[in-house]
């Protein structure tokens, strides 16, 4: 995915378009100062219907959960989001595309608790590629251990989507790149496997699928859940497990997942080659699944995508 963005047009912000270039910040503002902004990924997808949102109820559902965990009141109901996401996509006459509903503290307050900054709404969305490389939903992509870990639960809080908590993945993120590698995986603070820069992680030994819990230092993943109930779909064995890092150099397979990153193989870990050093069958099965269901090619069985044109 390109690191620069094909801009649209229209950006919602509190209830109304502003073109593109006016949805913009002071640099005073709680949001820039402090990080404190929430916000969620999701993407849309062509489908022979029209233009269909991934879990968009799922996702609102996290954002409003993000909201009240940082004491933050958009003034928006999940069903104004809701018609802002469709409405953001049809005025920019999009269809597949990203899109990235944010709540942050604006411009007044100049403490570090932002109370008496304005709350501001933002929906903006564009067109964007694969996130870890054209080719990486095919050939996977080589990852290392990070040497940052994952903060550890009640330090901050793991479920919420904050722009805060992304300086630790940048950290690892950087890293990562630094060292010739695509991305990284974390661990917690007691050394077990927590999940990517900004994917959860899934391994796969004797046929079975594993993941780590959510037990604080992870993501509770729209995609992750999406690809648990595929599993049962597919009758493929699924459990939550503690998972410690040796299991990266033994697992038969290993796989991102998350809205950008979608069902993402991963080739090798710390340069040792992960099965075959390809996507492995059951990866291929999974995602398989998740992309023909996204892409409106097979039974939308549990309601998981909102036509943009119904919205």
């Amino acid at each position: 995915m390109s690191a620069t963005v094909k801009e649209a047009d229209w950006i919602w912000k509190n209830g109304a378009f502003v073109p593109w270039a006016e949805a913009t910040l002071h640099v005073l503002s709680t949001a820039v100062q402090f990080g404190s902004s929430v916000f969620e990924g999701i993407r849309c997808y062509d489908t022979a219907q029209g233009p269909a949102i991934f879990r968009l109820p799922e996702h609102l559902r996290r954002l409003r959960n993000s909201c009240r965990i940082y004491r933050m009141d958009p003034g928006y109901s999940e069903a104004d989001l809701t018609a802002a996401c469709c409405q953001v996509v049809r005025k920019n006459a999009l269809k597949a595309c990203y899109i990235r509903p944010m709540v942050l503290r604006g411009y007044g307050s100049m403490v570090m608790d932002g109370i008496g900054s304005p709350i501001d709404t933002y929906v903006p969305a564009w067109e964007w590629g694969r996130y870890l490389g054209q080719d990486a939903l095919e050939r996977g992509v080589d990852v290392c251990v990070s040497s940052w870990q994952r903060a550890h639960g009640n330090t901050f809080p793991g479920m919420a989507k904050s722009a805060g908590h992304y300086n630790n993945a940048q950290l690892i993120k950087l890293e990562a790149q630094a060292n010739g590698y695509v991305e990284a995986i974390a661990l917690t603070t007691s050394g077990v496997i927590s999940e990517g820069s900004g994917q959860n992680l899934f391994a796969v030994m004797n046929g079975e699928l594993m993941t780590p819990p959510i037990e604080g230092s992870n993501l509770q993943g729209v995609t992750r859940a999406s690809v648990m109930q595929i599993a049962h779909d597919l009758d493929i064995p699924v459990r939550e497990c503690v998972m410690p890092r040796e299991i990266l150099y033994a697992a038969d397979e290993l796989f991102f997942t998350g809205t950008a990153s979608e069902v993402t193989p991963i080739r090798s870990v710390d340069k040792i080659e992960v099965g075959a050093g390809k996507m492995g069958p059951v990866t291929a099965r999974v995602q398989e699944r998740f992309l023909s269901i996204v892409r409106g090619e097979h039974p939308d069985d549990h309601g998981w995508l909102t036509p943009v044109e119904g919205g």
